[in-house]
This record gives C-alpha cells, sequence and structure tokens, in this order.
C-alpha cells in the first residue's frame, strides 16, 4: 500500500468517526474533524473555523474585516501551509522579535474589539502565532518574489500614454504608476507561485457542511 492510499485511508477514518449522526451510541466520540491535508500535513475543522475568524475580526494590522466561508478560509489556510513548507525547505529566516511583537500587540487589540462571538475563543498566544506565520509569509514572497520584479522606464511612460488615450481623468505621477505596475506584477507572480506550489502538491480535502 502506497503512502498516499494509507493517507486516503487515514482521513477517512477520521471523517468516519467526525461523521454527522455518529454518536458515543454508536461507539465512537468525535474530537475532531479533518478539513484537508496538504502534503501528508493534517489540517482540522477547528484550524479553519479559527483562520476564519481572524479574517472576519481584521486581525491583521493595514487590513479590513472580511467574512469568509468555510470554504474560502479553508483555501486560505491551505495557500499559507504551502508557503510555510517551501519556507521551511529552503530554511529562510523569521521575522524579528520587535516587528512581531507591535504587529501581535494591535491585533490582539483588534481581537478584543471584535464583535463576533467567535473572538472569545481564541487565546492571545494563538493570535501571536497566526500573526508570525502572515509575516513569515509575507517576507517569503518579498524575498523569492517582490525583490525580482522591476518595472523600466519605458513600461511607465508607455502605461501613462495608454491612460491617457483612454481619457482617464487621473494624472498620477509616474512613481505612482511604477509602484501600481509593480503591485499588480508582484500579485500576479505570487497568483503564478501558488499555482506552481498546489499542482506539485498532494492537496486532499475532506466534506465541509457550512456554519
Amino acid at each position: 500500500m502506497n503512502r498516499r492510499a494509507a493517507l486516503s485511508i487515514r482521513l477517512a477514518a477520521l471523517m468516519l468517526l467526525a461523521a454527522p449522526g455518529a454518536s458515543a451510541l454508536d461507539g465512537y466520540r468525535v474530537y475532531e474533524s479533518t478539513a484537508a491535508s496538504v502534503n501528508g500535513e493534517v489540517l482540522f475543522l477547528s484550524d479553519v473555523v479559527r483562520e476564519g475568524c481572524f479574517y472576519r475580526c481584521g486581525a491583521m494590522p493595514g487590513s479590513d474585516p472580511e467574512v469568509l466561508t468555510l470554504r474560502e478560509a479553508r483555501d486560505r489556510l491551505i495557500a499559507d501551509v504551502l508557503v510555510l513548507q517551501e519556507q521551511k525547505k529552503l530554511a529562510l529566516g523569521q521575522v524579528d522579535n520587535a516587528t512581531l511583537s507591535a504587529y501581535a500587540a494591535e491585533a490582539t487589540v483588534r481581537m478584543a474589539a471584535c464583535g463576533s462571538p467567535c473572538a472569545a475563543d481564541i487565546r492571545r498566544e494563538e493570535i501571536r502565532s497566526w500573526v508570525e506565520r502572515k509575516l513569515v509569509i509575507r517576507d517569503f514572497f518579498n524575498r523569492r518574489v517582490g525583490m525580482f520584479v522591476e518595472v523600466g522606464d519605458e513600461d511607465v511612460e508607455r502605461e501613462i500614454r495608454r491612460r491617457g488615450a483612454a481619457g482617464g481623468n487621473a494624472d498620477p505621477t509616474a512613481e505612482q504608476v511604477r509602484e501600481e505596475m509593480v503591485d499588480a506584477k508582484v500579485t500576479q507572480e505570487v497568483r503564478n507561485w501558488y499555482d506552481r506550489a498546489a499542482s506539485k502538491s498532494r492537496i486532499v480535502l475532506s466534506p465541509l457542511e457550512e456554519q
């Protein structure tokens, strides 16, 4: 039996324990439900629910609250795990403590002010761990993508002429246009990275019931 088949059997067994209708009367007791497996790393439903709560509360400094479905929260979590697995493989560094402490402090304030009941179930150390993960991912893409993206002067001039021909009312500076073009290229390169990483990974999804 190969490893993938063995993993599928283990996941199926865990799903059976968490299946609707299973109870102590059936001889089972539900401890946790699986949501997915990423290259053998199991993600639980509680992980997905917690992830959705962080987004719902806009926990990350500089972000706005965002309501996600369970599937959307799972997709975000899977994407993060793909990055963390690659970051670990490449042995890239961690964020510095001062930056982490500052972000974690603000995130804790945001979670405390969140009106969603889900925030009450999240501990301070879980907030710090989540913020650290997001900062590690940001640093990963800065190193692997951001520093290699360039936009030349000719590209900027061409974009300014294109916008002028399109009749835009805004009159951005060349530097503003350059920043927007760099952001767009970085965003596209990040998407491409995720697509490549997912295509080379073993991702097993479990059924989810929306809450």
